[in-house]
């Protein structure tokens, strides 16, 4: 999967500054004192038409927004198979939180828990941090910080078979309930390495990483 970096669209709004003007009227002749002009003021018919021009513009504005959120909420209807470039390219657009993720110029992998959770939610792809508990999210944060790609790759394999349910295969034959099984080195040998196969060995390398990780820095 990648994630291409799209630039946010924002709308700006200028603001309205309004000041009075005062003028200095020239001494008609000697011995009379110079007086300052009258303050010139806007009328009440004047501030009339700018407010309901200000909210005209508000109006409008404000039927903009419901129109993208709306779509918006359309495109992740379909989920992502039924998708088109266009709704593509409008998600990534228009969806403001979104955007600003993938416009870092991260990789997968450099995200965290959280942003991960939004991207795939966002996208409609499957969400293996659905199932982490908050702890185990701030363990994943952490692999990603200390720049343990592996280890975090070993926690969202967890992620991806909690997916799965209440019933996942372990070793010798025997089942378990990965929903409710803890991430340990223990349970990590026993069971969720058990659940994926993987004829690479890329999945046990991540999980080996993820035990070594785990040792020096146990959830809580």
């Amino acid at each position: 999967m990648s994630i291409q970096g799209l630039n946010n669209i924002s709308s700006s709004y200028g603001a309205l500054l309004q000041s009075s003007v005062r003028r200095q009227a020239a001494p008609a002749s000697a011995g009379i004192a110079a007086k300052n002009a009258d303050t010139i003021s806007i009328s009440n018919a004047a501030r009339e038409a700018l407010a309901a021009s200000n909210n005209s513009a508000s109006a409008a504005t404000a039927d903009a927004d419901q129109s993208i959120e709306s779509r918006l909420a359309a495109i992740r209807a379909k989920g992502p198979v039924n998708r088109s470039q266009e709704d593509q390219d409008f998600l990534f657009a228009n969806d403001k939180k979104l955007a600003e993720i993938t416009s870092q110029g991260k990789s997968p992998d450099q995200l965290t828990a959280e942003e991960i959770d939004y991207v795939q939610k966002a996208t409609g792809l499957v969400n293996t941090m659905a199932n982490l508990s908050p702890a185990e999210k701030s363990l994943y944060n952490k692999a990603v910080a200390s720049g343990n790609t592996e280890a975090a790759a070993g926690i969202g394999q967890i992620g991806l078979i909690r997916m799965m349910g209440n019933t996942a295969s372990g070793a010798n034959g025997t089942t378990y309930d990965p929903l409710s099984t803890e991430i340990t080195p223990a349970n990590i040998e026993k069971y969720f390495s058990n659940s994926i196969v993987d004829p690479t060995g890329n999945a046990q390398s991540k999980f080996q990483v993820l035990i070594q990780f785990l040792k020096a820095n146990p959830a809580a």
